[in-house]
C-alpha cells in the first residue's frame, strides 16, 4: 500500500483546455506545487469550445480527458472555463478513481469574496454565460448577491494572438463592458470567467476603473487542488522542480509563440508534443 501511494504521487498532473489558455492555471499551479510533474493538453485543432453545443463540448473533454488518463496522470485539472461550465459532473463520473476538478467553483468562491456588495459581473465565452454555471455557483455561495452574466467571445482571440493591451484592445473591451460599469450600483467585482481573459488584465482594469476587483479562478483552482492532494496524501514530496510535458492537437509553432507570452518563459516548438484531435500520437 505504501509503495503504490509513493507512486501515485510522482505521477503526473493532468491538465487540459481548449487551448492555450489553460496556461494561466498550469501558471499557478507550479507556483503552489513547483514539484508537481504536469502533463498539459491544449486541444487547439478544436478551439474555441465556448461557440460549440454541450453536446459537442462533453464529447470533446471526454476524449481529451481519456487521454491524459491513459497518460498515467494522478488527478484531472478542467482549465478550461467552458468545459467545467459543461462536462465537470460527467468528467468526475466518468473518471471517479482521480480527483478531477473545474476552475468553475473555485473562481467563484474567489469573486464572492473580493465583492463587498454583493454585485458581481462575469465574464466568458458564450456556452459558460448561457450556461449559467457561474451565477449558479456564486448563488449558492452569496444568496443574496446581484449576479450579471456577458459573453466576450473577441477576448479569446485576442489574448490567442498576443495583443493584450492598446487601444485596440481597450476599444474592444469598452464595447462590451462600459455600459455595465458605468451604470447606477455597477458591480464592485469582475470575474474573468475565461482561462485566457487574464493575459488581459491590464486593458480590463483601465475600462472598468481602479476600484473594481478583477478575479481569475487560476490562484483560487491552485490553492483548491493542492488541499485536495493533500487530504489524499498525493503531493509529490520531491525537492526537486518538476517538468512540464506540452501537447497540442494542431500548430504547436504557434502555441510554442503564444504560450511563451502567457508562461513569460520561452517555449520552443520542438518542446511541444504534437497529437491528433482523436488523440492518436503522430508518427
Amino acid at each position: 500500500m505504501i509503495d503504490h501511494l509513493r507512486t501515485q504521487r510522482t505521477q503526473p498532473v493532468g491538465v487540459f483546455d481548449s487551448g492555450i489558455g489553460g496556461l494561466t492555471v498550469l501558471r499557478a499551479l507550479r507556483s503552489h506545487m513547483p514539484s508537481e510533474q504536469y502533463l498539459y493538453l491544449g486541444d487547439t485543432a478544436r478551439l474555441p469550445y465556448g461557440s460549440k453545443s454541450p453536446e459537442t463540448i462533453q464529447r470533446y473533454s471526454l476524449q481529451a480527458a481519456e487521454f491524459l488518463v491513459s497518460r498515467g496522470i494522478k488527478c484531472l485539472v478542467v482549465a478550461c472555463n467552458t468545459a467545467s461550465a459543461t462536462a465537470l459532473p460527467l468528467l468526475q463520473q466518468h473518471f471517479n478513481s482521480i480527483p478531477v476538478i473545474g476552475v468553475v467553483e473555485p473562481g467563484a468562491a474567489a469573486g464572492c469574496a473580493a465583492s463587498r456588495s454583493g454585485r458581481i459581473a462575469v465574464i466568458a465565452t458564450e456556452s459558460t454565460v448561457q450556461g449559467g454555471a457561474y451565477q449558479r455557483a456564486i448563488h449558492r455561495l452569496r444568496a443574496d448577491a446581484s449576479v450579471v452574466a456577458h459573453a466576450c467571445p473577441l477576448f479569446v482571440a485576442l489574448a490567442e494572438e498576443g495583443w493584450t493591451s492598446g487601444p485596440i484592445v481597450e476599444s474592444i473591451a469598452r464595447r462590451y463592458l462600459e455600459e455595465m460599469f458605468s451604470a447606477a450600483g455597477a458591480p464592485d467585482t469582475l470575474l474573468l470567467g475565461c482561462t485566457h481573459f487574464p493575459v488581459l488584465r491590464e486593458a480590463l482594469q483601465v475600462v472598468v476603473g481602479s476600484s473594481v476587483h478583477l478575479v481569475d479562478s487560476a490562484e483560487t483552482t491552485a490553492v483548491a487542488l493542492k488541499a485536495l492532494l493533500q487530504s489524499k496524501q498525493l503531493v509529490n514530496e520531491a525537492a526537486q522542480i518538476g517538468s512540464v510535458t506540452f501537447m497540442a492537437t494542431d500548430g504547436r509553432e504557434r502555441f510554442a509563440r503564444v504560450a511563451a507570452h502567457f508562461l513569460d518563459q520561452p517555449i520552443r516548438s520542438d518542446d511541444v508534443e504534437l497529437v491528433e484531435p482523436t488523440f492518436a500520437l503522430k508518427k
